[in-house]
């Protein structure tokens, strides 16, 4: 039908309406027997993807070539994590550690694409895992959390926390780690002891109850501070040494907060329109996905600087922030957007007597109300995030992303496909470069002048 080809050529198109796009080439991965839910990145160009059909791939992000097919597990995956190891006297070995609803662990060998080890003593899925590079052990979180080292063997684990378990996790500072059950925050500290070499402890040392529903995402800005959002749309900032609450936002919803916005918001906003999806940061700002919107927290005004309140048609799923002020999103919706966070300049609301300085007055309190006016103009300086490419590809849910650089974007969706996008003017720059290498090759290139 004619619907099939519009479809098919907003597609081909894609470039030329979105002038600083550049996804505008794309390679469909097929494998996938299920929704694809975790990308994970393995080095400079190869990553893995796993979902609910238990069997977890490795790709090469240049090519998109399969490199393996790891089977191993019987239910679907819940968490994956990269473990590369760090040991001076082996080889770099890239391991990944994936959990699955079938109550296992498994760690697996990228370069074999054979399993390493597994585990299959837990009483309950594991929905985390978090690896603690420093120390060389990584971290289960489920009913409750384990401490493995890289050999799989148990160091410690905390008694049965509840039966929500541990829904995500993440590294403090000082062998600390912050986990999310429920509402609670719970801050664990990892001792060593003393009298043997492998020996661990795993003490509970404090719980935060400030959040007044679930804890959705947890971020580290740094070695000072770490962010959690939660399922009401409260955003805390804490401390990441003494664990205190630095500053928090919870009234991304609220209309007059933002006064740009439509004014019938308020209310009749239901709880999952200002979940706390995903939160992901640079030095300056924390990047939440709220419900449908994006929002931009600046760290140092402890104020939302930016925002998309509809981004998407629904839940915003993962968020990225490139290099070049530029941000990735993903939706329940099938789409992946590119956002450029812009400056606008506003004038500021009170005028400032500059003029009057100007006629009656020169030297210092002229260059005072100069700064005064400076001031105020920095202090009005509003953001806002420009859309600047859409990405269409998949028929449903894009679950996550990740961003690979110059080698383009890999996405991952419940319509069981990975796709990966690529700048369609330099692969076709590295077309013709390899065209003409081959053609110098075979001699069949004559050089006329």
């Amino acid at each position: 039908g004619s619907s099939s080809s519009a479809s098919k050529s907003s597609v081909q198109t894609i470039g030329e309406e979105q002038i600083q796009n550049p996804y505008t080439e794309l390679l469909v991965l097929k494998g996938h027997q299920d929704i694809v839910r975790f990308l994970v990145q393995i080095d400079d160009c190869r990553f893995a993807s796993a979902g609910d059909d238990g069997i977890i791939f490795l790709w090469n992000a240049q090519t998109g070539e399969k490199l393996f097919e790891l089977h191993g597990h019987t239910q679907k995956i819940t968490a994956i994590a990269p473990f590369s190891s760090s040991d001076a006297s082996e080889e770099k070995s890239n391991l990944i550690l994936t959990a699955s609803a079938d109550k296992t662990v498994i760690v697996w060998d990228c370069t074999t694409g054979r399993q390493v080890q597994k585990v299959s003593c837990f009483h309950s899925t594991v929905k985390c895992l978090t690896v603690l590079q420093r120390l060389d052990v990584w971290l289960s979180g489920g009913s409750d959390l384990c401490v493995w080292n890289r050999k799989l063997d148990l160091l410690c684990k905390t008694s049965h926390l509840t039966d929500a378990g541990i829904s995500t996790l993440v590294e403090l500072p000082k062998n600390c780690v912050a986990a999310a059950v429920g509402k609670e925050l719970i801050i664990f500290r990892l001792i060593a002891s003393s009298d043997k070499s492998e020996g661990w402890n795993i003490l509970e040392v404090k719980r935060l109850v400030d959040h007044h529903d679930n804890i959705l995402s947890l971020v580290s800005v740094n070695d000072l501070t770490f962010v959690t959002g939660s399922h009401v749309g409260e955003l805390i900032v804490w401390d990441a040494i003494d664990w205190t609450k630095q500053a928090s936002e919870c009234n991304f919803w609220d209309s007059s907060v933002h006064p740009d916005s439509q004014t019938e918001i308020k209310l009749s906003q239901s709880p999952n329109e200002t979940s706390v999806q995903h939160l992901t940061c640079d030095e300056e700002c924390v990047f939440a996905a709220v419900g449908k919107g994006i929002y931009v927290y600046n760290l140092q005004m402890k104020r939302v600087i930016a925002c998309q309140r509809t981004a998407h048609d629904s839940s915003v799923l993962h968020i990225e922030k490139l290099p070049n002020r530029q941000l990735i999103s993903c939706s329940e919706d099938g789409s992946v957007r590119i956002w450029e966070l812009r400056e606008k300049q506003q004038m500021p609301a009170e005028p400032v007597p500059t003029g009057f300085f100007n006629m009656w007055g020169f030297g210092r309190a002229n260059k005072q109300a100069n700064q005064a006016a400076k001031k105020t103009q920095e202090n009005t300086t509003m953001h806002f995030l420009e859309l600047v490419g859409d990405l269409i590809g998949h028929s449903s849910a894009v679950q996550m992303f990740l961003y690979f650089g110059e080698l383009g974007l890999v996405t991952c969706s419940a319509d069981h496909l990975i796709i990966l996008w690529k700048d369609g003017e330099r692969e076709s720059r590295l077309r013709s470069l390899t065209l003409f290498q081959k053609l110098a090759q075979n001699g069949d290139l004559q050089l006329k002048f």
